[in-house]
């Protein structure tokens, strides 16, 4: 693939914090390798910013690899920009070309309030899991794999939905600010093993409740979640998710 440069227009959003009222701001960037990634963009950016004696500007990040979902950023209206099933960080300037306009904004959701610029809180997240998204009983050691058989299509569904990395796109993607793909999933990997069987009603109401706290809205199945999900989780596990909540729900809570 041939190597090119680039200069760019960056129109990004600065906040300073959840309580202020933010604004975009315009930035040249010159000499952009088409073999760079977005956020090493970013870096450049920040570096010419700092070089100017001006405030950098603040995005998450970790691990850059497209496994923590940290990279969060709202891409020319896209979550994560406008590679499918991919993260920020996994996203290339080739993408681009000399001359364009890129806009760059942090996921937009009432629960995810702006910590300063394109950083949000993201810990109503954590507050959905804490609420039931794992196992408690005590089981004793460890079993040997082979004494607990689970069927091959019910393993790899629950892999399939334990590979949500929780980056929020879903969220940012829907127009009701929605987590119930997020929430979905985590629900539907547990449901699906024997492991999750004991604390299976009390999970699903506790989480849904958490969801529904945390001031995330309701799905109306526009699939947007699914559309733009980097780890393209199946919009299927929200109807798992449905029939879990109303089993327990006429179950009654354990």
């Amino acid at each position: 693939m041939e190597h090119y440069n680039m200069n760019l227009t960056l129109k990004v959003w600065r906040q300073q914090n959840a309580q202020s009222q933010g604004q975009f701001e315009t930035y040249q960037v010159k000499d952009i390798s088409s073999e760079m990634s977005f956020l090493e963009m970013f870096d450049v950016l920040n570096e010419q910013l700092i070089s100017e004696g001006k405030e950098p500007i603040t995005f998450d990040h970790d691990c850059r690899e497209g496994i923590c979902g940290a990279c969060s950023m709202f891409i020319d209206g896209q979550p994560h920009g406008p590679w499918s099933e991919t993260t920020t960080c996994q996203l290339h300037m080739r993408q681009y070309k000399n001359g364009d306009t890129i806009v760059v904004e942090p996921w937009r959701a009432k629960a995810f309030p702006v910590i300063k610029d394109l950083m949000v809180d993201r810990s109503a997240f954590d507050r959905i899991i804490q609420a039931g998204g794992y196992i408690s009983v005590n089981t004793g050691n460890a079993q040997d794999a082979n004494c607990l058989p689970i069927a091959k299509d019910k393993a790899d569904e629950s892999f399939a939905a334990a590979a949500c990395i929780g980056c929020g796109a879903c969220v940012a993607a829907c127009k009701n600010a929605s987590a119930m793909l997020f929430l979905s999933a985590k629900v539907a990997h547990l449901a699906l093993l024997p492991q999750g069987e004991p604390e299976r009603r009390s999970r699903v109401m506790n989480m849904v409740e958490q969801h529904d706290k945390e001031g995330f809205g309701a799905c109306t199945n526009t699939m947007a979640c699914e559309a733009e999900c980097p780890k393209a989780i199946s919009i299927l596990n929200i109807r798992r998710l449905n029939a879990e909540y109303i089993g327990a729900v006429s179950s009654g809570r354990d």
